[in-house]
């Protein structure tokens, strides 16, 4: 039985932990070829032999989103080895630190805007380049955060970033949808990943705090996430561009 991405062309960035690495092994496993790609190259190649260990395909190339310079390259790496790209989940992210708003300071904001919008920018940008180049279709989703939807006390910078995803995905949908180009968005609730772990490390009474949030009682797990965004690459989305598919939980239905 094929899978709903079988043959296709896959970049996966941030994909040496957490999410990305779920929806890299998700994309094999659906019969894609992966090109993981993250800045942590150890665990970037370990995300490479758990797909290779189960029969997959995968290759992994360094990318810093936040650099234009590094973007070009991971998609001209892609088409020099593969000949082609089909799809992309750009999925790298951070962080930062969470203040509120008049503590916040200038190099935490960067840091957001730089990676969390500016890197789904830069990948938007070139990966949209190369479909036009190959006068193709292409599927395109980035990840957002429920935190692209409403507000959240003390993350000022990291819902700023996030709000701005979902305004590139949109304008991207409409720019492009007729050259049979969707870019969508996931947006995720609380998910156990190495980023959360971090959070709740540095500040132990937030787990209870957000655990309060989700209506079923228990954080999400990478894999869906991932599930999600391989589903909006395949084609059994073809009619779904511009939309920010909501993974949470049910947090945003309070």
């Amino acid at each position: 039985m094929s899978g709903i991405v079988e043959g296709k062309i896959a970049v996966v960035t941030g994909a040496a932990g957490g999410i990305g690495r779920a929806a890299a092994q998700i994309f094999a496993r659906e019969g894609a070829t992966v090109v993981v790609s993250d800045l942590q190259e150890e665990n970037g190649q370990e995300t490479v032999k758990l797909i290779q260990q189960v029969g997959g395909e995968a290759v992994f190339v360094r990318c810093d989103v936040s650099k234009a310079a590094d973007v070009e390259n991971l998609i001209k790496q892609v088409v020099a080895t593969y000949g082609r790209l089909d799809c992309a989940y750009n999925n790298a992210g951070v962080e930062g630190d969470w203040t509120r708003i008049h503590e916040c300071t200038e190099d935490n904001f960067d840091l957001n805007y730089n990676v969390n919008l500016k890197g789904v920018f830069l990948c938007l940008k070139y990966q949209i380049r190369q479909f036009l180049e190959q006068k193709s279709a292409g599927a395109i989703v980035s990840t957002a955060s429920v935190a692209g939807l409403v507000g959240s006390k003390n993350a000022g910078a990291y819902v700023a970033a996030k709000h701005g995803v979902l305004g590139l995905t949109k304008t991207a949908a409409l720019e492009y949808g007729t050259k049979n180009i969707r870019v969508n968005a996931v947006c995720p609730g609380v998910v156990r990943t190495p980023m959360l772990e971090r959070m709740f490390e540095a500040k132990p009474q937030m787990e209870a705090a957000m655990l309060g949030f989700e209506p079923i009682g228990r954080f999400g797990v990478p894999t869906e996430i991932g599930e999600a965004a391989v589903w909006l690459c395949s084609d059994q989305a073809s009619f779904v561009t511009g939309h920010p598919m909501v993974v949470d939980g049910g947090a945003v239905a309070c």
